[in-house]
């Protein structure tokens, strides 16, 4: 193992022991969803009221679902005998995969989650324990249970009981896998009941996949299933009963002759088992799913190296078709709570392998394609599976699955307008931080060398250290060389990247080209070569003159020194863009709703109309590159009076607007809550927002901008991320004061992209 692969697994697995640990612990909390304030409060939601709900409950038990939490709860069950790649580990340290698991029904589906685990490894004693606990929950999700006894502990259950159950590791897969392999026929112009078919691998997952490819079509006479052994053929002994389904009458005996003249190949096994001998004895465009992790069956580059015409999934997010489980699951168990069904049937899993499968023939959304950092997606080799950031998984899936439940039969709730209920699944998805994960995705797509000042600081090393091994950007450490090994030192950073001293004698050559731009710049504003010579030892100047000269891509600075004098050398040094007067500031606010975007909120003081119009333009022009329709409210303490100045100001910026950008979507002057409530806006016909609510908000001036985003800040009801800095001609931000990591990590993620899309317009 080289030096730095050692270096990245250590800070690797310090990392997640660090963010398991940080507080509060776990990753799931329960957080109470209804008033709580006042002794009434306290009484309706336990003594003496709660026992009105109760009765209720007691005398029609399916109103369970309307005076509790059971309609939109799961639970996440597992006995620790199959957890991820680490076997048998024991109930207690399976928890935080299990917590993990919440963590994503959560964040993709809205769906909430209590994580289960059972120090029981008798299957029938574990049935017993789940059964007795299942009126907890509208569905449960069974995970990382050793075969076979999973597939008896899942069929029981579904006998017994009478909600929602699936163990995802067989069925998720299968159902990723299956929409893959409609595709991929597709592709290949083969028939599903025309192919034969190896599946290297007889475990749940395995068993669960060719299950379901066989009601799809495919022919079982023409499935050659492999365990560690070999072929599963008729001179085989002592084979489980799941195994049995899949004797072949063959003398096949090895998974090398197995895969001779098949059309389609199947990997839930372990790694680097096919070889490019093996790849290359496959039918015309061989289908391939390598699904083993970390590392698949035959490697990508390898397998497209052997044959360009091999048509190929793995289970791995950094190449092309990654067979993902949370493509599925969430949404399954989304349209399937949301109909309160009874199980999880064939007809609501065809459904979902269906509606993924669609999916990925439709025509791509420009926010998908933004997302991957991607100049075009389009149904082919390269993309027959929907990508997991993909905003329509939700309704498509959900909505298939809830339609299968309904008729089918096993739904006790019929949704008669899907309209509606698409509309009210993607209200539920404004609630997480998907912007902030598709960012971090396109950047890792095409990173760029990002400077980061004050690098003397734990949180901007700390922040370093996670843009580098994310891949999200090539961080340059901006500050005092020896302070800055010293704080690594002391914090067990270990990190190899670029450290830029101003002062360092090997900056020598760098100065002198910096001090003879700064004096250009600046020799008609006050400065002469000898102060250009001193400025250029300081950081506030160097980082600038770095991005002036093409040394870095971007600059992240401000950590401990307030906005206003670190933003001043940089405005020195960077040119504004075409057609901008002035620069602006714009804060990004990640709620339990959707994104909403804050400007100006760090430089113009007091703009005016003029300066209002130039500000919502570059807001417009920046909400659009994170692939969002900006909705523009231009703020006021009033409605469409403007009786006061500031109004009256206000005013005249959004006829300015609506004059100069007729299709631009803007509105003012109006109150904020107005803004945001449909309601309130259906009051105002004439609006251009409609009864839409706006997401964009243009400030009147700095004060009222500042103060409100801190005090957002300050409660910590909300992620912010900012200030973006807007009109500049190259990729700066200016951090606020003691930011934290994570601040830091967004607001570099930011100027990576920043970067990209300029690289992009050059280009054109």
């Amino acid at each position: 193992m080289s030096s730095k692969t050692h270096r990245d697994e250590k800070n690797f697995n310090q990392a997640a022991l660090d963010y398991h640990k940080a507080e509060p612990k776990g990753k799931i909390e329960v957080i109470p969803s209804k008033p709580h304030s006042s002794q009434r409060d306290l009484s309706l939601a336990y003594s003496p009221g709660v026992a009105v709900p109760c009765m209720e409950i007691h005398d029609k038990p399916e109103t369970v679902y309307d005076y509790t939490g059971k309609g939109n709860l799961v639970a996440v069950i597992s006995n620790g005998t199959a957890v991820l790649g680490l076997g048998d580990i024991g109930a207690e340290a399976s928890k935080p995969v299990m917590e993990g698991k919440g963590l994503l029904f959560k964040i993709f589906a809205d769906i909430n989650v209590f994580d289960i685990e059972i120090n029981e490894k008798d299957p029938d004693k574990f049935i017993e324990i789940v059964k007795g606990i299942a009126p907890t929950f509208g569905g449960i999700n069974l995970e990382d249970i050793k075969a076979p006894e999973a597939f008896y502990i899942e069929q029981k259950l579904k006998e017994e009981l009478d909600i929602p159950l699936m163990h995802d590791d067989q069925h998720g897969t299968a159902i990723i896998s299956a929409a893959a392999l409609i595709n991929s026929l597709k592709i290949a112009n083969k028939k599903i009941e025309e192919v034969k078919m190896v599946v290297n691998g007889a475990g749940a997952a395995a068993i669960a996949c060719t299950n379901l490819y066989l009601s799809l079509g495919l022919k079982r006479e023409n499935v050659l299933m492999c365990d560690s052994k070999g072929v599963i053929n008729h001179k085989r002994e002592n084979l489980t009963p799941e195994k049995l389904d899949f004797i072949a009458q063959t003398d096949i005996d090895t998974l090398e002759d197995a895969v001779k003249g098949s059309d389609v190949f199947v990997g839930l096994s372990k790694g680097n088992v096919m070889t490019p001998e093996m790849l290359s004895s496959m039918n015309e465009n061989p289908i391939v799913f390598a699904l083993a992790n970390p590392d698949p069956e035959i490697a990508y580059d390898l397998a497209i190296e052997t044959r360009k015409d091999v048509i190929m999934a793995t289970g791995r997010s950094d190449y092309p078709n990654q067979v993902n489980n949370v493509l599925g699951f969430p949404y399954i168990f989304r349209g399937a709570l949301d109909v309160q069904a009874k199980t999880i049937n064939e007809e609501m899993k065809l459904a979902a392998v269906h509606a993924i499968a669609d999916l990925a023939n439709e025509p791509v959304p420009e926010a998908v394609i933004l997302a991957y950092n991607l100049q075009n997606l389009q149904f082919g080799r390269e993309y027959f599976i929907p990508k997991p950031f993909d905003n329509r998984l939700i309704t498509k899936v959900s909505c298939a699955v809830a339609k299968a439940a309904v008729e089918s039969g096993v739904a006790r709730k019929t949704i008669t307008d899907f309209e509606e209920y698409e509309n009210s699944l993607l209200d539920r998805m404004g609630r997480d931080e998907k912007l902030v994960r598709m960012m971090q995705n396109r950047a890792k797509a095409n990173p760029k060398r990002i400077t980061l000042g004050n690098a003397e600081e734990y949180n901007v090393l700390k922040a370093a250290q996670i843009l580098y091994e994310e891949g999200i950007a090539y961080p340059i450490l901006l500050g005092s060389k020896k302070y800055i090994k010293e704080q690594m030192e002391r914090f067990g950073i270990d990190l190899d990247v670029p450290i830029i001293d101003p002062s360092d004698d090997d900056q020598k050559e760098n100065r002198k080209r910096y001090r003879e731009t700064l004096w250009k710049l600046r020799q008609r504003k006050g400065m002469n070569e000898y102060k250009a010579k001193r400025f250029v030892r300081q950081r506030d100047y160097f980082g600038p003159l770095m991005l002036k000269h093409g040394d870095t891509d971007g600059l992240i600075v401000g950590f401990s020194k307030n906005y206003a004098s670190t933003l001043r050398p940089v405005l020195e040094v960077i040119e504004k863009d075409k057609g901008v007067d002035k620069v602006a500031a714009m804060m990004m606010i990640l709620s339990e709703k959707k994104p909403i975007f804050f400007a100006d909120t760090s430089i113009n003081k007091n703009p005016t109309s003029e300066d209002l119009v130039n500000i919502a333009k570059m807001a417009e022009f920046t909400v659009k590159s994170f692939a969002i329709e900006p909705r523009i409210a231009m703020l006021g303490f009033e409605n469409f009076a403007a009786i006061s100045e500031t109004s009256k100001k206000v005013a005249k910026a959004v006829s300015i607007l609506h004059e100069k950008y007729p299709k631009m979507i803007v509105d003012g002057e109006i109150q904020p809550d107005f803004a945001m409530n449909s309601d309130h806006l259906s009051d105002y016909p004439f609006s251009k927002l409609g009864t839409t609510p706006a997401n964009t908000f243009i400030f009147p001036n700095l004060e009222s901008a500042n103060i409100s985003y801190k005090i957002i800040r300050g409660m910590k009801v909300a992620q912010v991320i900012g200030p973006i800095l807007m009109g500049l001609k190259q990729p700066v931000h200016v951090l606020q004061m003691r930011s934290s990591v994570d601040e830091i990590v967004n607001l570099a993620t930011i100027a990576v992209l920043d970067a990209q899309r300029r690289e992009v317009k050059e280009k054109k």
